[in-house]
């Protein structure tokens, strides 16, 4: 897709911190933007500041035909869109003291099987077309493990590892899959931490970030760039050295 030229965006995820940051970068970029979360009142009132580029349309990633409906009403009304961002996240953290087998499988549904969901529903108008874009909100946290962040990061890194084991198969056919590496942004997740959040930024910050990415080509779209780069040297690290590390982020027990 050409940068500069007014695109229209299907935003999964777009009710809150950096999704609805971004459909505001996006609206005022001259862009369409179908915008979908669980609650249609807030995309309601949304859409009701720009009538004529928002549309509104509920949708549940864990839900497969709540996604489905979701795009053949858009496909009605709008079109096939340029570019899919899956943005839909939840977040906990979780020490080992509270292990918790549910919190994995509630993680990993939206994070993980949601991105798989959306995907599932917009490949094949994609390949018929032979263009358009699928982007994955994924995370810095999940490029190497993280005390305190296991359900998380697990669902993060899966979304990852999707992202680089589809591309070449969509490359082939004329789409492009994209991962956005958000690293610390204020939201009402990251609210849920209580450890220094180094490089902390806000959504609106994040979404300018975004917005210029989305305008390119690359694979991963980093929000901030500084703090993801530090992830990216931690990546290359040994084991020895990288424990080393992440021990010293250990709180002392009953903190």
């Amino acid at each position: 897709m050409t940068a500069g030229r007014a695109r229209t965006y299907w935003l999964v995820g777009a009710s809150s911190g950096i999704g609805a940051a971004l459909v505001d970068r996006l609206v005022a970029g001259g862009h369409r933007v179908v915008i979908s979360a669980r609650r249609q009142a807030v995309l309601d009132e949304r859409a009701a500041r720009d009538p004529d580029r928002i549309l509104a349309l509920a949708a549940d990633v864990t839900d497969l035909d709540s996604l489905a409906r979701a795009w053949d009403e858009m496909l009605d009304r709008w079109g096939m869109p340029d570019s899919v961002i899956l943005n839909a996240g939840d977040y906990e953290p979780m020490g080992l003291a509270d292990f918790d087998p549910t919190l994995f499988e509630r993680l990993m549904r939206v994070n993980f099987l949601g991105a798989v969901n959306g995907i599932q529903v917009v490949k094949d108008g994609f390949i018929r077309r032979g263009a358009g874009e699928i982007v994955l909100t994924a995370s810095v946290a999940g490029y190497r493990g993280l005390p305190y962040s296991s359900p998380y990061g697990a669902s993060k890194a899966a979304m990852i590892n999707l992202a680089e084991s589809l591309r070449p198969e969509f490359a082939r056919e004329g789409v492009a899959i994209r991962v956005i590496n958000p690293g610390f942004v204020r939201t009402a997740l990251t609210d849920k931490n209580d450890f220094p959040m180094p490089g902390r930024i806000e959504p609106e910050e994040a979404a300018r970030r975004i917005a210029v990415g989305l305008a390119g080509r690359g694979f991963e779209i980093l929000a901030p760039r500084g703090f993801g780069y530090v992830m990216k040297v931690l990546r290359l690290l040994p084991y020895r050295m990288y424990f080393a590390i992440t021990r010293r982020m250990l709180r002392e027990p009953g903190q």
